[in-house]
């Protein structure tokens, strides 16, 4: 008797460090998570990463009913995948700390290059900031730091959590961060407090840029790749005076969250854009061409496959995404697995 297939919901999130994919079920559980390096090459990322979703559901048959794009290049990956909703990062990782914690009013979330604060109030985001400038306060901040005492970003955690009495460097750079982590090894400094002192200056850091007028309550959700880490966890929760919670999936938050925004659109069998998990075989080309149709002189990004341009954009006026766009083609049902 022939097993009817799962249906599932793709998420993907690109940014300029992770690509992130996950399949939900129909109850936003999580049926497969990828977390991969962007390094620079987007598409790349983006066709290995399905690739790996494809090995990790081999045993079983997902029926993908709709598909949601974010990140920094989720214009681009909806075009590459053919998405059915394209959405901001901080709506994004708002839905997905939603789904975690239905009553959650602060969501903190540290990536490698950027970081976020986002604001909620009885669901609904009501303010936010982001950096992308000052490294200061994301997690290359600490990346960077980790290789100065030699200890692997991977075991920060494990030193922090072991203090007693975090030394205090002062993080507003990363050069003064340097200087005044080299001033404290020479005194006698203990390496863990040195760490859970780089901890709290990231910390300081990322309220300092980012939480200025705005009232952080409780419950707060802690998301992005640097959650991970056990001492930031205790950092912020020192900081704020209140409980920290860390999602299980909290590396891959961005994806959940445009996997649930494709899910809650509802669409029947057969009407999702999604292009199949074939793309991952695809090449394709990008260019950059300046429009002169007015004063402006827009530079437009082109993609094309086999040959053909599959989509423009970058022009203010929308001419070339305009001309691109399509004509509302239903397609066939696209499925991974036995």
């Amino acid at each position: 008797m022939d097993i009817p297939a799962k249906t599932g919901y793709l998420g993907i999130d690109v940014g300029s460090v992770s690509t992130n994919l996950v399949i939900l079920d129909e109850h936003a559980s999580v049926l497969a998570a990828i977390y991969r390096r962007t390094q620079g090459q987007p598409i790349k990322a983006v066709q290995e990463g399905l690739k790996e979703l494809v090995a990790l559901l081999e045993d079983q048959e997902i029926e993908v009913r709709s598909v949601g794009t974010t990140g920094s290049a989720r214009h681009l990956t909806g075009i590459i995948v053919g998405a059915d909703v394209v959405k901001n990062e901080i709506t994004a990782h708002a839905v997905a700390a939603s789904q975690v914690v239905p009553d959650v009013n602060t969501v903190l979330e540290i990536g490698g290059q950027d970081s976020k604060l986002i604001i909620l109030r009885d669901g609904v985001v009501t303010d936010f900031a982001m950096n992308s400038v000052c490294a200061a306060g994301t997690g290359s901040f600490l990346d960077h730091q980790s290789a100065r005492v030699g200890i692997p970003i991977e075991d920060f955690g494990s030193y922090a959590v072991r203090s007693e009495s975090p030394a205090h460097i002062a993080g507003r750079c990363s050069v003064f961060a340097e200087s005044d982590m080299i001033h404290k090894q020479q005194v006698g400094v203990a390496v863990e407090d040195i760490i859970y002192g780089l901890c709290h200056a990231l910390v300081r850091n990322y309220l300092n840029n980012l939480s200025k007028g705005k009232e952080l309550m409780a419950p707060v959700v802690f998301q992005g790749g640097v959650a991970a880490n056990a001492g930031m966890k205790r950092a912020f929760e020192d900081a704020l005076g209140m409980e920290i919670v860390i999602p299980t999936h909290h590396n891959v938050m961005g994806a959940i969250g445009s996997a649930i925004l494709a899910m809650e659109m509802e669409l029947e069998p057969g009407e999702t854009s999604f292009k199949g998990f074939d793309v991952s075989g695809l090449v394709y080309d990008t260019s950059t061409f300046g429009c002169n149709g007015c004063s402006n002189t827009c530079e437009v990004v082109r993609i094309k496959v086999e040959g053909k341009t599959l989509a423009r954009w970058g022009g203010r006026c929308g001419k070339w995404e305009n001309e691109d766009a399509p004509r509302g083609r239903k397609r066939e049902r696209a499925s991974v697995g036995a």
